[in-house]
């Protein structure tokens, strides 16, 4: 291990093998960390909060949290979880392998994360959100839970497989966005979203199916399903699957 002498590590934490550990970082009882990790400076990690339904924080191994990120006791991370900076994770969440989550991207918990998920900057994901695989939130695209706020009745949206949420879109509560469609920039979707749809608008109404769209690079191919195209940062195994 590689603990910073600033850093104050509890000694009810688990920390595995080859960890990196920056200045100034706190890491409290009950964390779990995997091998070959790195954790950036000024990270707090494992806040205690009573809203926790289980008592631990566990982060994969060979992740990689940078500085000035903020998580909560009581969320499970698979292998390679990798974060911006200024990012606030809090409790009750189950993430799959290789959950990307941008800078200042805050997750208040309570919702479920499916591999190879990609958050960009400045998401907001709130509580009881279902994200399936290979979904993409670009920056300030915000998922809601709350119809009549401020209330208790709380429901989150559901996004499926390979869907699309663009920059500054917001989806409202309990809504389900389908696999491989795509939610335009700031529409807000008030209505579910049918598979291979593009939604767009203030409300967001249906435009054409994304097997309509084409890539704007002069080779006139299809743009969805996405994955047929764009496989940067997937390994191999990975790609072969989608």
């Amino acid at each position: 291990m590689m603990i910073h002498d600033t850093a104050i590590v509890s000694k009810e934490s688990d920390i595995a093998k080859n960890v990196i550990i920056g200045p100034y970082s706190i890491i409290h009882a009950g964390v779990k960390i995997g091998k070959n990790t790195s954790i950036g400076s000024h990270c707090e990690i494992g806040v205690h909060t009573r809203l926790a339904s289980k008592k631990e924080l566990v982060i994969g191994a060979n992740s990689t949290i940078r500085s000035h990120s903020v998580f909560y006791l009581g969320s499970q991370f698979d292998d390679g979880l990798i974060t911006g900076h200024n990012v606030n994770v809090r409790e009750n969440i189950i993430a799959a392998r290789s959950l990307q989550i941008g800078s200042y991207s805050e997750l208040q918990g309570d919702s479920t994360f499916g591999k190879y998920v990609r958050l960009q900057s400045n998401v907001f994901v709130g509580k009881y959100s279902v994200i399936e695989d290979y979904v993409w939130l670009l920056p300030y695209s915000m998922l809601t839970n709350d119809l009549t706020p401020p209330s208790d009745h709380l429901i989150g949206p559901k996004l499926l497989k390979f869907a699309t949420i663009c920059a500054g879109a917001l989806i409202m509560p309990g809504i389900t966005i389908g696999r491989h469609s795509m939610v335009a920039a700031q529409a807000c979707v008030t209505r579910d979203v049918s598979d291979y749809t593009l939604v767009a608008g203030i409300p967001a109404k249906p435009i054409k199916s994304t097997m309509d769209l084409l890539l704007r690079d002069g080779t006139n191919r299809a743009a969805y399903p996405w994955a047929h195209h764009f496989t940067r940062g997937y390994p191999p195994s990975i790609v072969e699957e989608i």
